[in-house]
């Protein structure tokens, strides 16, 4: 059988056959159709929250990440001695942590790498921008997500900011009877 030229083949149908999508991968899985939006997968890390009292600005987080993606700029403040016979020392004091999720793998370093329990996972998935700038969550946003943090996720006894005393047990504590 001779093989015939390209420009001779019959094309294929422009229309995809009745009841098929397209492409041969929608549809797969066993999932429905979803309306409005997309599901939260099962699985997914969500976004990264900053407990900010635990913050002390040591940069390992900085240091660790491999997207760069983390600022965090901070002043140096002058303690007063603590009792006598003490001395007086520096300490940091946190001005901008922003991460800049158009750079972010989602890799988790930073969380891993953050030794006082500062950075944690938050399964929220409603940050996304029409604009990559506005990608860039600053401090104050990424406070926010750490209410979405999963109780079991954040260490025993951490106040947190919003959380008045007596009215709500700390996250991961045992409630008061």
């Amino acid at each position: 059988m001779a093989r015939r030229a390209r420009a001779e083949r019959p094309l294929a149908a422009a229309q995809p056959p009745a009841g098929r999508a397209g492409a041969r991968h929608v549809g797969r899985g066993g999932g429905g159709v979803v309306s409005g939006g997309y599901p939260q997968p099962e699985r997914s890390r969500g976004v990264i929250a900053l407990v900010e009292q635990n913050c002390t600005v040591c940069m390992l987080c900085v240091r660790e990440c491999p997207d760069w993606c983390i600022e965090i700029d901070s002043h140096v403040e002058r303690k007063p001695a603590e009792g006598p016979g003490g001395r007086p020392h520096s300490v940091h004091v946190l001005d901008r942590f922003a991460i800049d999720y158009g750079l972010c793998m989602y890799c988790g370093i930073c969380v891993e790498a953050c030794p006082f329990d500062a950075l944690f996972w938050a399964p929220d998935p409603g940050y996304s921008a029409l604009d990559v700038r506005d990608l860039v969550h600053e401090r104050d946003r990424l406070g926010e997500w750490v209410k979405d943090v999963p109780p079991g996720a954040l260490p025993a006894g951490l106040e947190l900011p919003g959380a008045s005393e007596g009215s709500q047990p700390a996250a991961g504590g045992p409630a008061a009877d």
